[in-house]
């Protein structure tokens, strides 16, 4: 992704997204070669991959090295209480802390490490230690503080919140963007685009409606998506064996049932999906639930088009759908498969 004051621009010849080409004070590209665009989303949709070697979408998604530092510093002393002090004393602003966490994760950097506390905490009452012991190590100085601090992060009482499932999240970068991801003990219960409009509904209902305790943390089914993700976008894996956890109704979880049965590099309508569900009249209703998958690329909705073979509504946005069918399709070419996309998705 080039940058300009006209935009973003891509260089035709290579066909990719990159930066300035005199960055590396190399011969600059040819002017009938390249094409502007307001945005990176808009070159994206027009079929253009990221460079491979400046990786332009990749620097906006990665944290930044002061970010990896601190974040190393506060799973080395999990039990530590961060004052803005404390971040001064590192040579770290306070203020873009806290815009970058609330950026990322919707929170100060303060309420992340506070929440990270708290269901660390949680999970030593979990494993039955008392309530003086899982306060005391966790780095509350008083049982009123702690109670208070898992009313204002879980919404309830200790005792009730030690009974609850937690639900450990943690921020991939991705090609696409940064995603946010979400695991209980038994799998993966959410993995979207941070900017996805429907994200903060999404865990509210996860919060409120199936009872989970959300907190900062990692997990192996986490590492397991952030390793996996990396496989599928380098091209390198089709399938995704992550155990998932996907709470929903009956209607909802059988159309999810559905989209995992869609081959990679391949697509389905949503009346072909309602006709396998013995309901052909159904088309909107799987549109509805297709809407409502909070486990993005895994459950591949992405691969559900219109009956016209347009490329229809994404939650992560038409432009990264259109990417995500395009990788898969050339996935598929260099594996020797001859697969089609909707011509909308074509670049």
């Amino acid at each position: 992704m080039k940058g300009s004051k006209a935009g973003t621009y891509k260089d035709k010849t290579p066909k990719s997204i990159s930066r300035r080409a005199k960055q590396w004070r190399i011969a600059p590209t040819l002017p009938e070669n390249v094409e502007f665009f307001a945005n990176a989303e808009e070159a994206l949709a027009a079929g253009f991959r990221p460079c491979l070697r400046c990786k332009p979408l990749d620097a906006a998604s990665d944290a930044p090295e002061w970010v990896r530092d601190l974040l190393a510093q506060v799973t080395a002393l999990p039990a530590r209480r961060w004052t803005d002090e404390d971040l001064i004393a590192a040579e770290i602003d306070p203020t873009r802390v806290r815009r970058w966490f609330k950026q990322q994760f919707g929170m100060t950097f303060h309420d992340f490490i506070r929440a990270r506390r708290l269901g660390l905490a949680l999970d030593s009452l979990k494993n039955g230690h008392s309530l003086d012991d899982a306060a005391l190590d966790h780095g509350y100085e008083s049982l009123s503080g702690f109670r208070d601090g898992i009313r204002k992060t879980f919404g309830t009482t200790p005792a009730r919140a030690s009974g609850a499932e937690i639900l450990r999240y943690t921020r991939i970068a991705t090609p696409l963007g940064p995603m946010i991801a979400m695991a209980e003990d038994r799998g993966l219960v959410l993995l979207e685009f941070i900017d996805r409009p429907a994200l903060t509904a999404e865990i509210e209902e996860l919060r409120t409606k199936h009872g989970y305790a959300v907190a900062p943390g990692t997990s192996p089914h986490l590492k397991a998506i952030e390793k996996q993700l990396a496989m599928y976008f380098a091209g390198e894996l089709q399938q995704f064996t992550v155990p998932l956890i996907t709470p929903g109704n009956q209607f909802e979880v059988s159309v999810w049932k559905q989209l995992l049965e869609i081959p990679f590099g391949e697509t389905r309508t949503y009346g072909e999906i309602a006709t396998t569900l013995g309901k052909p009249s159904a088309g909107r209703a799987v549109g509805l639930a297709n809407g409502r998958n909070r486990i993005a690329i895994v459950v591949p909705c992405h691969r559900v088009i219109g009956a016209d073979g347009s490329l229809t509504g994404y939650g992560g946005g038409k432009p990264r759908k259109a990417f995500l069918l395009r990788l898969e399709r050339d996935a598929r070419r260099l594996s020797g498969d001859q697969v089609e996309l909707p011509m909308e998705s074509v670049g």
